[in-house]
């Protein structure tokens, strides 16, 4: 059975925004779909939505897939670093994703909230040892995650890239309460 983990961001929930269309859409085509609502979402802290993405998964393999929304993205990305040697997982699309602290927060906000996900830099290459198939969908008006970020993704993990019109941040504060190319390319990522 193939199994795909939904992992939302910065101050999300797994009732926010796309989240319940894509997980919805996605059982009905008959996979099994996890939403973990990650600890403390409004104080975000590595060690713990990594341990809430464990105990999630469980076991990973090739039958495993991930989206992630933002700082979701980076918890995927962390996550995938840590796997064993002969571990691999299917495949990830990464929404509104980043791989550094140097991103714009909203007022509310203080990014170094952040900080403990950048303790050090991105291992791009043992995340390639763990997962070869990645989609990194953007928008071009997002407030808070440059544009660059899709370029480091296609450099780095091979990425295919998507760059939406005015989408924003893609949360549901942005109006975007289905996001069709999520469906696809998971859907296309769990059929290679």
């Amino acid at each position: 059975m193939k199994r795909i983990f939904l992992i939302h961001g910065w101050g999300g929930s797994p009732e926010e925004g796309w989240t319940p269309w894509l997980k919805g859409k996605l059982e009905k085509r008959g996979f099994e779909v996890y939403v973990p609502a990650m600890s403390d979402s409004k104080h975000p802290r590595m060690d713990a939505w990594l341990a809430n993405l464990r105990e999630t998964v469980r076991v990973p393999d090739q039958n495993c897939y991930f989206v992630g929304h933002s700082l979701g993205c980076i918890t995927i990305l962390r996550y995938l670093e840590t796997l064993e040697e002969n571990q691999k997982v299917g495949g990830a699309v990464l929404v509104a994703g980043f791989s550094d602290i140097n991103i714009t927060v909203g007022p509310d906000e203080n990014v170094l909230e952040i900080q403990s996900f950048f303790q050090t830099n991105v291992d791009f290459a043992a995340i390639r040892k763990h997962c070869d198939k990645f989609v990194a969908i953007h928008s071009d008006n997002d407030p808070y995650v440059d544009l660059r970020y899709a370029d480091i993704f296609r450099e780095n993990l091979g990425a295919k890239v998507l760059v939406e019109k005015h989408k924003g941040h893609f949360s549901g504060d942005d109006g975007i309460m289905e996001l069709p190319s999520a469906l696809e390319n998971t859907l296309q990522l769990a059929s290679d």
